[in-house]
C-alpha cells in the first residue's frame, strides 16, 4: 500500500471530503485484494471489500497514529473478515481431502486443444489456487494470506491481526506447512505426480460452471501466461515453488463503478 501521509489522513478526519475520497482511493485496491484471497469469491469480495471501506471511513476518527495507517487499516478489514456472521455463513467448508477428491474427478488425460485454451487455462489455475486457501479456517487462512501473500513481517502480521508474534508464527507455520503438502502432492503446477494437472482438468471445470468462456472472473490477455507461469514456478525450488504459485495470482483492481456508489453513501464527491 503506498504510503498514506499524516497530513492526509488529518484532513479527512476532520471532514475534507477530497482527503476522504483521496484515503478511499489510497487503500480500495488493497483491500479488495485481501478480501478475493480471502473468500476467493468475487462476489463476497465486493461485497466485503465495500463493507470495509465504509467501515475505514467511518472509523476514521478513531485512528491516533499508533500504528501505520495501513496496519490500521488491514486490522479493520481482517476484524470484519474473521466477524461478519455472513461470510462464515458462506463459507463453503472445504477440507483438503475434499478438495483432493474433487480435483481429480473427471480428468480427461488428452483433451482436445480449444482455440481459447490458454486464457481458459489461467482462469482455472487463478481460480483453483484461490480456492484451495478455503481449506484453511479463517483464522489460519488470514494469517497465510498476510505472510506468504501480502509478505507482511511477522510482527506487522500480528499487529493486523492482534495476536502475539508467538502466536502468529505458529499460525503461519501450521497454514503453510498444509498447503504446501496439498499442492505437492496434488497440484499439477507445482508437482509433475500430481494426478490432476490444468489441461486434464479443464473439460470438467467448464462442464459444472466453474470456468466459464463468456464470463472469465480472474484471466485477461494482459496477464502473464498460463506457460509463463508454468515455467516460472518450474524455476523454483522445493517448497518456494508453493508461494511462487500463490504470488502469481494477479492482485485485481477494485471496480472504480462501486467507488462512485460508496462515495454516495459516505456523501463523498463523485
Amino acid at each position: 500500500m503506498k504510503a498514506i501521509s499524516n497530513e492526509l489522513i488529518a484532513a479527512a478526519q476532520a471532514g475534507d471530503q477530497s482527503a476522504l475520497e483521496a484515503v478511499l482511493i489510497g487503500i480500495q485496491d488493497k483491500m479488495y485484494h485481501l478480501s478475493m484471497r480471502v473468500l476467493a469469491n468475487p462476489d463476497d469480495a465486493l461485497e466485503a471489500t465495500q463493507e470495509i471501506l465504509i467501515l475505514i471511513l467511518t472509523k476514521l476518527s478513531t485512528f491516533r497514529g499508533e500504528s501505520a495507517f495501513s496496519t490500521w487499516a488491514y486490522r479493520v478489514a481482517s476484524n470484519h473478515l474473521l466477524g461478519a456472521k455472513k461470510l462464515r455463513d458462506r463459507d463453503p467448508g472445504l477440507t483438503f481431502d475434499l478438495f483432493k477428491a474433487d480435483l481429480e474427478t473427471g480428468l480427461v488425460a488428452d483433451p482436445p486443444a480449444a482455440p481459447d485454451e490458454a486464457l481458459m487455462l489461467n482462469e482455472l489455475r487463478i481460480s483453483c489456487t484461490m480456492a484451495m486457501l478455503l481449506c484453511l479456517d479463517f483464522n489460519h487462512r488470514l494469517a497465510y494470506v498476510l505472510g506468504d501473500i501480502l509478505e507482511f513481517d511477522h510482527v506487522e502480521a500480528a499487529a493486523i491481526l492482534e495476536i502475539t508474534s508467538d502466536n502468529y508464527r505458529k499460525r503461519l507455520s501450521r497454514a503453510r506447512k498444509d498447503v504446501i503438502a496439498f499442492t505437492s502432492t496434488s497440484c499439477g503446477v507445482v508437482s509433475k505426480t500430481a494426478k490432476c494437472n490444468c489441461r486434464s482438468r479443464l473439460p470438467a471445470a467448464i462442464a459444472a460452471g466453474r470456468v466459464r468462456r463468456d464470463d472469465l472472473a480472474h484471466a485477461d490477455a494482459r496477464q502473464p501466461s498460463y506457460q509463463e507461469v508454468v515455467a516460472d514456478v518450474e524455476t523454483m525450488v522445493g517448497d518456494l515453488k508453493t508461494l511462487k504459485l500463490q504470488r502469481s495470482v494477479p492482485e485485481p483492481a477494485f471496480p472504480q463503478n462501486l467507488l462512485a456508489q460508496i462515495a454516495g453513501i459516505v456523501s463523498l464527491p463523485h
